[in-house]
């Protein structure tokens, strides 16, 4: 087994994964390993280039300069390329997600072309933590629960639970520089080679990404076909998975962002190329607008934002939806009030329907086998410092981050509502705060 010593492992390759290694060089610390299947802008590029974004462009343009090895690579891109593309956009307006998927895979190639950078196609397979004893108390800020969180699911081969905190960030830094003796071991499974490579290092980053949650059918035992979100919010190919002349009546379940869209995509494919389709909209609770406050935005990550809020506004409130064009596709079902009236509704209405989408949120993708000592890690993820703790209020887990949208910031507005940042510059945000931290050891 082939085996090396870097300064950090990034696992991913997508808008988080591409923002942390152009924060570490931007550092200067050494090689950094990075690991991906393909190294093509993530999910955002695989399954969401129709989407429309809910970010005006002048973000993802604040994203990609942010760092100087970003800029960098835009100056030795020959143009026109995916960044001045960008820049002829109106950046005060919102653009579909293939111009900011090609902006990642630039950024992407570009980076993988630098010296320090060395990027392996593939997976990691496992890592293991080795250290010596610290001697020092690890100093911790108390818990501080909130009842508002809605927190990201947890997924994969270890028990991954939130730690709702305020970290202190100079703690944070101290308790690594405790812990400087300790070492990963990461083993990558490369694609086109037997032999897995191994790699030590003083830090690994998870930016392993997240997809679709999927629940269970709200009426047990009913037989209904389920579409897959990323197919619904992709009007390509949805256009080719339901039946263009034959009546079919598809469950939208939600009423979030990506619920939104996916009602889109459907009524537009209703009013041209399959006039026999139909929507039921099950959902439990008003409408929800992100509204920009002074120097702030209510409902900055949850609100619907850019062509999901024209939409609803226009056609399915409802003092719209009785005499608009969606209206002509989609019954509204009301799911609120309380569990029991939300099952009596999906009984008495979902067995009409031939088919059934969920946009109920994201969960993480599964994360390689972490263990210390021969024994798996059991971990909390700290969303103000981007650390992980050991699960049950224990200290830091040294060397081990987590970052994009499997380990975004929980930020607080001046309400008070408490929300998880997704979003390109977002997760740039987030680094530029939290990377001296992760280097200071």
């Amino acid at each position: 087994m082939a085996s090396r010593k870097c300064a950090a492992v990034v696992v991913g390759a997508g808008p988080g994964g591409v923002a942390v290694v152009g924060n570490l060089l931007e550092r200067q610390l050494g090689t950094i390993t990075w690991v991906d299947p393909s190294f093509e802008a993530g999910r955002v590029n695989r399954k969401y280039r129709e989407v429309p974004s809910n970010t005006k462009v002048a973000l993802f343009q604040a994203y990609a300069t942010a760092v100087q090895p970003f800029k960098t690579v835009i100056d030795n891109t020959p143009t026109p390329n995916a960044f001045s593309t960008m820049a002829k956009l109106d950046q005060e307006k919102t653009c579909h997600l293939h111009y900011a998927a090609d902006m990642i895979r630039g950024l992407t190639d570009g980076l993988m072309k630098m010296d320090q950078v060395h990027a392996c196609r593939g997976f990691v397979t496992a890592a293991s933590l080795s250290e010596k004893v610290n001697t020092h108390p690890t100093q911790r800020t108390p818990r501080r629960s909130d009842p508002k969180a809605s927190l990201p699911r947890a997924t994969g081969s270890i028990h991954l639970r939130v730690a709702r905190r305020k970290a202190n960030n100079d703690t944070i830094a101290r308790t690594q520089a405790s812990n400087g003796e300790s070492q990963w071991t990461v083993r990558i499974k490369q694609h086109g080679s037997p032999d897995e490579l191994e790699i030590q290092t003083a830090r690994l980053i998870l930016c392993t990404g997240s997809h679709p949650t999927n629940i269970p059918v709200p009426v047990p035992g009913l037989t209904i076909t389920s579409l897959d979100l990323d197919t619904v919010l992709k009007p390509s190919e949805l256009a080719t998975i339901l039946p263009p002349t034959t009546p079919s009546t598809v469950a939208v379940v939600g009423a979030s962002h990506s619920a939104i869209l996916a009602l889109l995509n459907l009524v537009t494919l209703a009013r041209t190329s399959h006039p026999h389709l139909r929507v039921k909209w099950f959902t439990r609770h008003p409408l929800r607008y992100a509204e920009y406050m002074d120097g702030w935005i209510l409902r900055d990550n949850t609100g619907l934002k850019g062509s999901a809020a024209d939409f609803a506004r226009t056609q399915l409130e409802d003092d719209q939806l009785a005499t608009s064009d969606a209206g002509e596709i989609i019954t509204k079902i009301n799911c609120g009030g309380g569990e029991a009236r939300e099952a009596a509704q999906y009984r008495a209405h979902l067995p009409s329907c031939s088919h059934i989408v969920q946009a109920v949120g994201f969960t993480r993708d599964p994360l390689p086998q972490l263990t210390r000592g021969g024994a798996p890690l059991t971990m909390e993820f700290d969303h103000s410092s981007g650390c992980f703790h050991e699960r049950g209020g224990g200290p830091v887990i040294p060397g081990l981050f987590g970052a994009g949208i499997a380990f975004p910031e929980q930020v607080v507005d001046p309400r008070g509502n408490v929300e998880y940042a997704v979003g390109f510059f977002k997760f740039m945000k987030f680094l530029k705060r939290v990377v001296p931290s992760w280097t200071a050891a």
